[in-house]
């Protein structure tokens, strides 16, 4: 017969799967190991000549060795009487043998065989989907990540930190006996984790190796969840080999029920070997078949408690709905309310830990909760994150303030509360943002940006803000992802807005009302939108800046832009725009225009400017305007006039009239002449003639003794005058990019002209005099 030890491979899968084994997969193992004792054995069969004549042969053969009163199964065979039979060794032999084949009962002589083989069968139904490959890949993932998150020293600390939280905030009530005992429930719901909260060292500080440990788990379990709820086969695998353990278990009750009697002690045999042996019926001895007896009774009571152990597996399997698992008591008990349920084979994989331990369930809950994971996140970043590395990140912006930049990390560590100091807090690429209370420490706290950084603001951290931010920048994709608590700051002063409005709300272009900002100076809006958002008249009163910048996109209607009549500053950037709105026309307090990026090719309109008093700058750079109208003279309180990047190729003489002219841009288009009147604007102290087609330059030009700064690089001009040298005020001079022949020693005469504002080759630098180098580089 076959040894036990060779079926250990069947009985004894993987140690870590007993996990995944309930209670009666358990006992119906250990009744296996008991079925195959019981097929370990071996049997025989002797056999002696009868010398009853055929004729007198009863129904009952042999019966006449049997004492009389004894039953078959406990009498013994009388000693002979002295007949021989004149059989030698070998003839006896032959007769056991044959008559073992052709006289036993099939039952009687497979019995120990066919007891292996039913239990081999259950074997390989029980231990079935430990080894298909379809389903032990994902028990055998599971089991690993499961005992990773029972043992994760993070398990207990979410467990106490969160579970602390939920009961510390649910306690928090006027009455001193309610505190008492929900400190008690706290206590005997939890009583291992509250042993961790009275330690912060212990809770607040997370190992850094233990941290990344874990992160690593929550990853684990969220792709293990998407690929595990996807599918069932793991229940239906198990349903299956269950059913097949209880059609087979029918089987062997029924036909072991019927063949059972078939065993007996005395078995006659009746086979023509006359000229052999000289007999021809012969009473054999079935040796083991009081022990069969016994044995198969045995087997068909193992095989009844198998048989019930497997019922009872589909009543549990049918009766419950095993691809759900709601981790409610869970939720509960550790007040994370956001552990999801589970599907699936998921949730049927949980449930059969359940039948091992629930705590497991529990504390794998843990890697389920997002709370759980922030927090982890939170830790780790407070952590790597001290206040001491934030200060070494501190500096001054662009508007002086005292500025922190953070960008592209998981969360917003509470260290940065800490720097009190903190004047402007810059938050890129940072998901999924929650001030916490801690945000009251910022007393200094006046600018806030927030790049592809959604926030969200509790009440009390409003309040707080409210009256103390002074500016605000938002980035985000849609313009309606904006935090809606930045509409409520009544104290801001700058909000700058940029993102896009979605397609079908593009040309309505709604924005969130600003009545609250009541002092609001500057707007900043950087969108697709079609018009100017109507909630822009909310804040009409004290607006004094207003920027549109549509990324090419064309504004349609502009007519809101007439209410606003405190508008010192408007930028149209990149709106599309062929023609200078009308509505511009109306702002009596304009000061600024830019309108930066278009499409304007004529500016006919710009007679219109008259009536804008006050208008001192004007921007109309990187467009394609190829004239400039004589009404240009008409803009007497014109100071700066930026033209760069268009298609101008000439100059009206008009423009020396703008005798308030201070800087003039006419750089990067087609120039190749200019006219002489420009030497009539005395107050002119910058003008750049850069990228042009300039040849020469007239002599008028040099009587603008306020030059400061004269950008010529890049043209055509072969001789500089030597009336630069009047230019006593002249402190940078671009001459890069000409075809000079050689540079007038007049220069020395320029005293605020100095080598590093000279902009010009090396070889006609040193081709000045030797003093008038000297005085350049004091």
């Amino acid at each position: 017969m076959i040894p036990v030890a060779e079926f250990k491979q069947f009985t004894e899968p993987q140690p870590a799967f007993k996990l995944v084994k309930p209670w009666w997969d358990v006992l119906a193992e250990y009744l296996t190991v008991a079925m195959l004792m019981i097929g370990v054995t071996q049997d025989k069969i002797t056999c002696l000549p009868s010398h009853e004549p055929r004729e007198n042969s009863s129904e009952a053969p042999c019966r006449q060795l049997l004492p009389h009163g004894v039953s078959e199964q406990v009498g013994g065979l009388r000693e002979a009487s002295g007949l021989k039979n004149n059989l030698d060794l070998q003839q006896y032999s032959f007769i056991n043998q044959l008559c073992y084949e052709m006289a036993l009962h099939w039952y009687a002589k497979y019995f120990p065989y066919l007891v292996v083989i039913h239990t081999l069968i259950f074997m390989v139904c029980t231990s079935f989907w430990f080894k298909f490959p379809g389903t032990s890949s994902k028990i055998e993932h599971f089991v690993s990540i499961l005992g990773k998150c029972f043992d994760s020293p993070w398990t207990t600390r979410a467990l106490s930190e969160v579970s602390g939280e939920n009961h510390k905030a649910t306690t928090a009530a006027p009455s001193a006996g309610l505190g008492k005992a929900g400190e008690g429930e706290k206590e005997k719901v939890l009583a291992e984790p509250e042993k961790v909260v009275t330690e912060p060292p212990a809770v607040t500080l997370l190992d850094k190796k233990e941290g990344e440990q874990a992160k690593a788990l929550f990853e684990k379990v969220k792709k293990f969840r998407l690929h595990v709820e996807e599918g069932d086969i793991l229940y239906t695998m198990y349903i299956r080999q269950t059913v097949l353990k209880v059609c087979k278990f029918l089987a062997i009750l029924v036909y072991s029920v019927i063949y059972v009697e078939k065993i007996s002690f005395l078995v006659s045999c009746q086979v023509d070997t006359s000229k052999v042996t000289g007999y021809v019926r012969f009473c054999c001895n079935h040796t083991k078949a009081h022990l069969f007896s016994k044995l198969a009774f045995c087997y068909i009571s193992f095989v009844c408690v198998y048989g019930i152990t497997c019922l009872y597996t589909l009543y549990w399997l049918f009766h419950r709905p095993l691809k759900e698992y709601s981790f409610r008591s869970v939720r509960e008990e550790t007040g994370m309310g956001d552990i999801p349920d589970i599907k699936n084979d998921f949730a049927f994989m949980l449930h059969l830990i359940d039948q091992y331990d629930p705590l497991y369930s529990k504390r794998f809950a843990v890697f389920l909760s997002e709370v759980s994971e922030s927090r982890l996140k939170q830790l780790s970043l407070n952590h790597e994150w001290t206040p001491e590395k934030l200060r070494q990140k501190l500096q001054c912006n662009a508007q002086g303030r005292l500025e922190l930049a953070l960008c592209m990390l998981p969360g917003l560590p509470d260290t940065v509360f800490e720097l009190s100091e903190l004047e402007a807090l810059r938050l890129e690429a940072i998901g999924d943002i929650t001030f916490p209370p801690g945000l009251s420490q910022l007393v200094n706290l006046q600018e806030m940006s927030l790049v592809h950084s959604p926030a969200r603001l509790p009440f009390s951290s409003q309040i707080f803000l409210r009256d103390r931010l002074k500016v605000v920048h938002v980035k985000c994709e849609e313009l309606r992802q904006v935090p809606l608590w930045v509409f409520g700051l009544r104290g801001l002063e700058e909000l700058h807005l940029e993102g896009l409005f979605p397609p079908e709300l593009a040309r309505a272009a709604t924005l969130e009302s600003l009545r609250e900002l009541k002092q609001l100076k500057v707007l900043s809006l950087r969108s697709n939108a079609s018009k100017v958002p109507a909630s822009v008249t909310d804040v009409a009163g004290h607006l004094q800046r207003l920027s549109l910048h549509n990324d090419g996109a064309r504004v349609l209607a502009l007519n809101s832009l007439k209410k606003l009549a405190a508008l010192r500053q408007l930028e149209l950037v990149a709106c599309g725009l062929e023609r200078i709105p009308h509505a511009v026309f109306s702002l009596g307090a304009l000061q600024e225009l830019d309108l930066r990026d278009n499409h304007l090719r004529s500016i006919e309109e710009i007679l219109s400017f008259q009536h804008c008093r006050k208008l001192a700058t004007l921007r109309l750079w990187h467009n394609q305007i190829a004239y400039i109208p004589e009404h240009v003279r008409k803009l007497r309180s014109l100071e700066q006039l930026y033209l760069s990047h268009n298609k101008l190729e000439t100059l009206p003489v008009q423009l020396g009239m703008c005798s308030t002219l201070r800087l003039l841009d006419v750089s990067h288009n087609g120039l190749h002449s200019l006219p002489p009147e420009l030497g009539l604007l005395q107050n002119l102290q910058h003008l750049a003639l850069s990228y042009n087609a300039l040849e020469a330059l007239p002599h008028e030009l040099f009587f603008c003794r306020k030059l400061r700064t004269l950008l010529l690089g890049y043209n055509h001009l072969s001789q500089l005058s030597p009336q630069v040298g009047a230019l006593r005020a002249l402190s940078r001079l671009e001459l890069i990019g000409n075809c000079w022949e050689a540079l007038p020693e007049e220069l020395g005469n320029c005293g605020g002209l100095k080598k590093s504002g000279l902009l010009v080759e090396d070889t006609l630098y040193e081709g000045l005099p030797a003093e008038v180098r000297e005085k350049m580089e004091e």
